[in-house]
């Protein structure tokens, strides 16, 4: 008995004729051409001998399982045969296991993203959302009450303001305006503005705020 764990369990023989005459003759593992995917497809046939294995089948009990002819069974078992969907997800059913872990495709990873939050000079905290340096950079908010005399701030840039929950005192040049939740506002900020809560309770904002002046909203329809 071969004790290599990638060996097949039984040793019949797999000589016999494919049962699939109208296919088209298998291309040789050194014609299939390397392809962005070759290292991907090159770890399924090790990955189908295993799972074979720790299942004790043979190549004629999986071939009645599957449909699939045990001589192209063998040659994907042995890397003669290019794997394909049709062929895979037969394996994957009788394996059952999904098709994922026949092809090798690779973990997701942790999605969480760790955000820190940082106070706001004029009170209140803000959290940078955006992970890499560039011309438009996201941000969450929390605005507290600063009071009722605006302290207008001008500065090269664009802002898009959405507010998620609260209402927000927007006091941009001579306009003085209260936004609530779902509602939205872009402005120049080399406009004097000034913004804060509208009812003494924090209010939560995403900022979206470009340096250069880029404009962060595209309308959906022309004016």
């Amino acid at each position: 008995m071969n004790s290599s764990s990638d060996t097949p369990p039984d040793a019949e023989p797999d000589a016999e004729p494919d049962a699939e005459p109208d296919a088209a003759p298998d291309a040789a593992p050194d014609e299939l051409g390397p392809g962005p995917y070759q290292a991907v497809l090159d770890q399924v046939a090790p990955r189908l001998r295993r799972l074979r294995a720790a299942r004790g089948l043979t190549l004629a009990a999986l071939s009645e399982e599957t449909g699939i002819s045990k001589s192209t069974l063998s040659r994907l078992e042995s890397g003669g045969r290019r794997p394909s969907l049709e062929l895979l997800l037969p394996l994957a059913g009788a394996y059952g296991v999904p098709l994922d872990d026949l092809v090798g495709a690779p973990e997701v990873g942790d999605p969480r993203v760790r955000l820190t939050p940082h106070p706001l000079p004029s009170g209140g905290t803000f959290v940078p959302l955006t992970r890499t340096p560039g011309p438009l950079q996201a941000y969450k908010m929390i605005i507290t009450d600063r009071g009722s005399e605006p302290d207008h701030r001008t500065h090269e840039g664009y802002e898009w303001l959405y507010v998620l929950n609260g209402r927000l005192r927007l006091v941009l040049a001579e306009h003085d305006l209260v936004l609530g939740p779902g509602e939205v506002a872009e402005f120049d900020t080399r406009l004097p503005h000034w913004f804060t809560s509208a009812d003494g309770r924090p209010v939560e904002i995403l900022s979206l705020f470009g340096r250069q002046g880029e404009r962060m909203h595209v309308r959906a329809k022309p004016r």
